[in-house]
């Protein structure tokens, strides 16, 4: 190793320890983005091995290095398990970056620094949007055991992911589930007694005690998350698309009942729940609402939905659920047909073309522009096989993969958008069989910190303040407006990670 002259730095030479540079990656496209950076599908030099980059934006941070990020980055160095997003290193650019004009990106005496994870084909929101996409029975119970299953051993591990939500769930093309978007995500000792931030977990996957104001609470809240999605992915749309915080409220107590101290004990003495409590009585509805589920399915979806978070399901107890084991059984990963990768932000553009060039046309020809695809819910058919069916859609079938099944007179659509307008009926059927899973947007949580909704999955969650997508609720308001949250706007499924995150809403609370 050559030696510099005395008083000079010896730049010409690297040391061979700490992390590696960007540089050792070839950006191939990207694949999403957020306000606190943007997610890259790249090819390692090296290797030829295809990754996903998630870069941490730093020129708006005042106090270093984002709090949030070094908590994700422990986080997933701590875990290990095959239903939990991998996080393969930490990679630097030690120079000023540039942007696709060769304009310097931020402060020109800051370089980058990227997380690198294990490369996803898909994240569930994708699939499900995917137009005149079906999923089947058994592709449900497969994708639900494969999510209980990573979250139990988050849980045992004593981490809290507080993001649940479908665009955080990747999915490859080996049909495997794995949790990703730990930028939320809190380890929390069993006897520890100190108070957490409220303000977490996106709007339409929040439990009504976090919305109450409770600053102390366990893995309950992500099984409540859990519960919204099952019921998600059986009734073909969300279940609970709150316009904001008192509005997911009303939502949630029209469904299931309004709490008092006789079912949930001591709500009473939660902050906000005199601010919120409905002024009339209301009944659960749960099994009125969803009563053309299965009975195995709403006796554990009722489990998951209780209001008391001491009498939520655990995922543990989930697993071993009946549901699980009656017929038709879970379906194999691997029997589920590979398609094309997509991901939310590259059919978010493709999406824009389409209307810009459909409106081009309405205004040529004074046509009405189509509405948009419609999703498609699980349908019973006795006597049938269960095979799932799916309409054809923009991406093709890869090589070797089954064709899909039809689902009856079906015209290409344009891509659904998983957080607007849903413009129909709703998504998942229950046909049985393992067969008809395509994809759109996948995710690596767009910067582990987006600011609200939806999002691709490695960070971004977005939800546009557009009307939700497949209108739900249950009547009108049941308590008096204002209160903790004020005049809150429009803003759809907040995910309540932007602004300052470091003092994270104040106080010890985080």
């Amino acid at each position: 190793m050559a030696i510099a002259a005395l008083g000079q730095l010896n730049t010409n030479e690297l040391p061979s320890h700490g992390s590696r540079s960007v540089d050792c990656f070839e950006k191939l496209e990207q694949i999403g983005e957020g306000t606190y950076g943007q997610v890259y599908m790249a090819r390692e030099k090296g290797t030829g091995e295809i990754v996903a980059l998630k870069k941490i934006r730093m020129e708006n941070e005042r106090e270093g290095f984002p709090i949030t990020a070094i908590r994700e980055i422990k986080i997933l160095k701590r875990l290990n398990h095959e239903n939990v997003i991998k996080l393969k290193e930490v990679v630097t650019s030690p120079e000023p970056e540039k942007d696709e004009q060769g304009r310097p990106e931020g402060n020109k005496y800051k370089g980058g620094i990227y997380m690198v994870f294990e490369y996803m084909d898909h994240d569930l929101t994708g699939l499900a949007d995917r137009p005149g996409m079906r999923f089947s029975i058994p592709q449900i119970k497969c994708y639900m055991r494969q999510l209980l299953t990573g979250l139990h051993y988050c849980h045992i591990y004593q981490v809290l992911h507080r993001d649940i939500k479908g665009s955080n769930l990747l999915i490859d093309n080996e049909g495997n589930l794995k949790l990703a978007d730990f930028g939320l995500a809190r380890l929390v000792a069993k006897d520890q007694n100190a108070n957490l931030t409220n303000r977490v977990i996106t709007l339409w996957y929040r439990p009504p005690e976090l919305l109450l104001g409770a600053t102390k609470y366990g893995p309950a809240v992500d099984m409540w998350s859990v519960g919204c999605i099952f019921a998600e992915l059986l009734q073909g749309k969300p279940i609970l698309p709150g316009k904001d915080e008192p509005d997911q409220l009303n939502k949630i107590f029209e469904l299931c009942g309004a709490p008092d101290d006789t079912n949930w004990p001591g709500v009473s003495k939660i902050p906000w729940y005199n601010n919120f409590k409905p002024t009339r009585p209301i009944k659960r509805r749960l099994k009125d609402v969803f009563r053309h589920f299965d009975p195995l399915a709403l006796e554990l979806l009722e489990r998951m939905l209780t209001l008391d978070p001491s009498q939520r399901i655990s995922a543990r107890d989930a697993l071993v659920a009946e549901y699980f084991w009656a017929d038709p059984k879970p379906c194999d990963p691997k029997s589920l047909p590979k398609y094309e990768s997509s991901h939310e932000f590259q059919t978010k553009k493709k999406r824009q073309q389409q209307r810009q060039q459909q409106g081009e046309a309405a205004k040529r020809q004074r046509l009405q522009l189509p509405s948009q695809h419609s999703r498609l819910p699980p349908i019973q058919q006795s006597g049938q096989p269960h095979t799932a069916q799916i309409r054809p859609g923009p991406n093709p079938l890869m090589h070797g993969s089954q064709p899909p099944v039809p689902a009856g007179g079906a015209q290409v659509h344009h891509y659904g958008k998983h957080h607007g307008q849903s413009g129909g009926p709703n998504r998942y059927p229950s046909s049985r069989g393992c067969q008809g899973s395509s994809a759109v947007g996948g995710g690596y949580g767009i910067g582990p910190y987006p600011p609200q909704g939806r999002a691709p999955s490695y960070g971004s969650s977005v939800m546009p303040g557009g009307g939700p997508r497949g209108q739900g609720g249950w009547g009108a308001s049941n308590y008096p407006q204002g209160g903790p949250y004020g005049g809150s706007g429009p803003g759809r499924g907040l995910n309540m990670k932007g602004g300052n995150r470091n003092p994270q809403y104040g106080g010890s609370q985080i």
